[in-house]
């Protein structure tokens, strides 16, 4: 079975279902490729998708490691390329929750973005950035 069903809506947007679990997601294209924006792009949930997964990524570490990344939040921001249009860099700004992190927690914490299977998916032109705010 697909993982995903994608049906093209009309007026350059699309409905994104997640066979499994039902779970819809509707995109558009962006203002400056012809669209209304009035659901998320394709290439913002590209973008989006890397940050989830480093955030699953570090979930799963923490609750190895027996401590809390709840509340942590990101900020995501892609830069496009012309020629081919393409997302040529993708920024993620984390933000961690107040929890005085040991300083090998912090190494475990950013130690993720390097072992996340988006990441590590990406198109090595792709420009990755990821900051913390501890």
């Amino acid at each position: 079975m697909a993982t995903i069903q994608t049906t093209y809506a009309g007026k350059l947007r699309t409905e994104i279902r997640h066979t499994a679990s039902g779970q819809t997601v509707n995109t558009d294209a962006p203002l400056d490729n012809h669209g209304e924006g009035k659901y998320i792009s394709p290439t913002d949930i590209f973008t989006a998708s890397y940050a989830s997964c480093i955030f699953t990524i570090m979930g799963i570490a923490a609750a190895t490691h027996g401590f809390s990344i709840d509340g942590m939040s990101a900020e995501t921001t892609k830069v496009m390329a012309d020629n081919p249009r393409r997302v040529a860099k993708i920024t993620v700004v984390i933000t961690m929750p107040p929890n005085n992190y040991s300083s090998r927690e912090r190494r475990i914490i950013e130690a993720v973005p390097g072992n996340c299977p988006v990441g590590h998916s990406l198109h090595p032109d792709i420009e990755k950035e990821v900051t913390f705010r501890f």
